[in-house]
């Protein structure tokens, strides 16, 4: 039986990961922060899913999820999904507000480190795999992304490290592109989004990754879809 805990599960790309992880025989250990969500999630996803509600800075809500996942067999793949964007609109980074900066950060950065931290001598000791959801904000100077892409970088460069400190775990950061979530419509405030793809169309590269397990690195779900 192999086992993935995916954080911010309760919507979205989380879900939809949950849902196919569930759909193709794993059991998952899921978490968001809105409970009322987060239940009506798993009982979409079923008897093979585990909710617990909490926040991903909460060190006490993270060692819940690894618990959770050990009494199941121990985790065999961490995603590191949950995040926030920070303001709508997004401000300039002159005129970035530096405590809700803090808080973008200690969700996007400090959050997913400190789980990896967490689950690391399990997936060490399981030749797991760590997932940590990015962006091409990440990589690209969009005006208004500095908050939120500055923190990605962060995320990836992260990985990059963990990638080379953790020879016997796989670790990808991974781009899933422009989708139609909650958090993209709030980066475009007012604006149509009809004309991105849902969240479930990002999923067979996701679940092509996991079989293929190419070596540590940054992949990009449309370049594994179109494969």
């Amino acid at each position: 039986m192999t086992v993935a805990i995916v954080t911010g599960a309760s919507r979205g790309l989380g879900f939809a990961l949950a849902e196919s992880l569930v759909d193709t025989g794993w059991r998952v250990v899921v978490d968001g922060r809105d409970a009322k969500a987060l239940t009506a999630a798993a009982q979409l996803l079923g008897p093979s899913a585990t909710a617990i509600a909490g926040d991903v800075t909460d060190p006490a809500h993270r060692a819940a999820l690894i618990a959770a996942a050990d009494a199941l067999g121990g985790a065999d793949l961490v995603v590191n999904n949950a995040g926030i964007l920070g303001p709508s609109p997004q401000p300039p980074l002159a005129e970035y507000p530096l405590d809700v900066l803090r808080t973008v950060y200690e969700v996007n950065v400090i959050a997913p480190i400190a789980l990896a931290q967490a689950a690391l001598p399990g997936l060490r000791a399981r030749g797991g795999a760590l997932i940590n959801v990015t962006s091409d904000a990440a990589v690209e100077a969009y005006e208004g992304w500095g908050g939120y892409g500055s923190a990605k970088a962060a995320v990836e460069q992260a990985s990059r490290i963990l990638a080379a400190e953790e020879p016997t775990v796989r670790v990808w950061w991974v781009d899933p592109g422009d989708l139609r979530t909650r958090m993209h419509q709030e980066a475009f405030p007012g604006e149509d989004i009809s004309d991105r793809p849902e969240p479930a169309a990002a999923v067979p590269g996701f679940l092509r990754l996991l079989k293929t397990r190419p070596a540590s690195g940054r992949v990009r779900i449309s370049e594994l879809v179109a494969a």
